[in-house]
Parts: structure tokens; sequence; C-alpha cells
């Protein structure tokens, strides 16, 4: 049973997770690449719809990442690890990233796409508030990968 929940969280983290953090990376310069296109109405519309399909990934792609945590705390109850520091730490990073993803990401995304919908002004500024969110989201799932595969502890032995 560890080995088939095991390979269901890591499976849930590679498949949900990364395509929230690629596609979140990739929104800032797709948004700016929107507005320096909206000169010409085709473009600009073409563009727009590239931000619009990356923030629907992150929307869709994070509530798919919910079972991240609870094939985690599965797999972590079955290995009878639950009390681990290095599971902890895990833990806390990972509502760290969601914290992040939830009241930084997305609501800012929406509002990059309100503004160029509405034909405002994009600063640049904008963009790279944004850029900094989502390198933190970015880096705080780095770490927790890292503390699941070294896992400080561990009895693996690896």
């Amino acid at each position: 049973m560890t080995k088939i929940l095991l390979s269901l969280h890591v499976l849930a983290a590679i498949v949900a997770i990364g395509p929230v953090t690629v596609a979140a990376s990739m929104f800032p310069p797709a948004a700016r690449n929107a507005h320096a296109a909206a000169t010409t109405a085709a473009e600009g519309e073409a563009d727009l719809g590239t931000v619009r399909l990356l923030h629907r990934i992150c929307r869709v792609y994070a509530k798919l990442g919910l079972a991240v945590p609870v094939f985690g705390f599965a797999t972590a109850a079955v290995m009878g690890v639950l009390s681990s520091g290095w599971l902890t730490a895990s833990i806390a990073l990972t509502a760290a990233a969601a914290g992040v993803l939830v009241a930084f990401v997305l609501p800012r995304q929406d509002e990059l796409i309100d503004s160029l919908g509405g034909g405002k002004a994009l600063e640049r500024a904008d963009t790279a508030q944004l850029a900094m969110f989502t390198g933190a989201f970015n880096l705080l799932w780095a770490t927790v990968t890292i503390l699941m595969i070294v896992r400080p502890g561990s009895t693996t032995g690896a």
C-alpha cells in the first residue's frame, strides 16, 4: 500500500504542480508581450488569449494540486513518519506555497488580465512583482521536493 500511495503522491506532484510552476513562470513575459502587441487588434487578442490560457492552467492545476498533500498525508500515515521534522517542514512549506499562489499569484494574474482586457497601461513593475511572487512559489516547491528526496533522518540509507 505504501508504494501505491507514494506513487500517487509523486505523480500528483508532477502532473499537478509542474504545470502550475511552468504556466505561472510564463505568465509575466506573456502579459508583457500581450501589452506590447496590443497596437494591432488581431495580435493583441491572440496574445491575450495566451495569457488567459496560462491563467486557466494555473487555476485548474492548483485545484488538482490538492491531491498532493492528500496522498502525502496518507503515505506519511502508512509509513509512520507523521511526526518527522522533515515532514513537518515540508507541510509548512507546502502551506506557504499554496498561500503564495492563492493570495498573491492568482489574484495578481486576474488583475493583469483585467488591465490588458480593458486596454489599460501595463507597467513593467506590475509584471515584475508577479514574477517575484511566482519565483517565491517555485522556490518553496523546489525546497519541498528536495526535502522529500533527502529526508533528513531517513532510514532508507540513501
